[in-house]
């Protein structure tokens, strides 16, 4: 793995995390630590058609929000996580525009959803990590998409008390099935469609 000039070997940070060379690749940094994320045709091809149902359904709805993903980031307790999709709040998408940032805060973040990349490291990174770390942060919604067997999304609403944030599993919606959620913007499709090639 690649690392900063400083620290061959870690604890990392936000600059060496900066300073890695794109080539495709993409990282995230938890713990002092970088992780290189998986990424396949099969998963990318997904996470785009996530963010297309997602900005189709904002802007049927008039909503003013911004849908973005990787590289755009998201800071946690842990470090920097670079979801596969989001969702915020136009002003916020704006302002960070002014500051040239790419890195959005939790409480600003109204739905963060992450494709599952079948036996690797970061599927338990998917399914454990990011679900304590997420709702600690606070995003109200977390979506896990699986791509096996079939296309299906497992729906994250954050509950619990306000000293321990914890998120419920409100349904999980299969190939054939339709998602439906209220974010500030109805949103409704078939997870069959995370498969699509267009």
């Amino acid at each position: 793995m690649t690392a900063g000039a400083g620290h061959p070997h870690g604890p990392y940070t936000l600059y060496d995390l900066e300073e890695l060379p794109e080539e495709g690749r993409r990282h995230e940094l938890a713990d002092g630590w970088l992780h290189e994320l998986p990424g396949d045709l099969w998963h990318d091809n997904a996470a785009e058609q996530l963010r297309r149902i997602l900005k189709e359904a904002a802007r049927q709805a008039n909503a003013d929000v911004h849908v973005a993903g990787a590289p755009q980031e998201v800071a946690t307790s842990a470090g920097i996580r670079r979801p596969d999709a989001f969702v915020v709040d136009r002003d916020v998408a704006r302002l960070a525009l002014e500051r040239r940032t790419r890195t959005y805060y939790g409480p600003d973040l109204l739905l963060v959803a992450e494709i599952v990349t079948p036996r690797t490291a970061s599927e338990r990174t998917d399914r454990v990590r990011k679900v304590a770390e997420y709702a600690a942060t606070g995003i109200a919604h977390y979506w896990i998409v699986d791509l096996e067997p079939r296309p299906s999304v497992t729906v994250l609403h954050l509950d619990g008390a306000p000293d321990r944030p914890a998120y419920r599993a409100r349904r999980r919606a299969r190939a054939g099935e339709e998602v439906r959620l209220e974010l500030p913007f109805p949103v409704e499709f078939d997870p069959a469609r995370l498969s699509e090639m267009e």
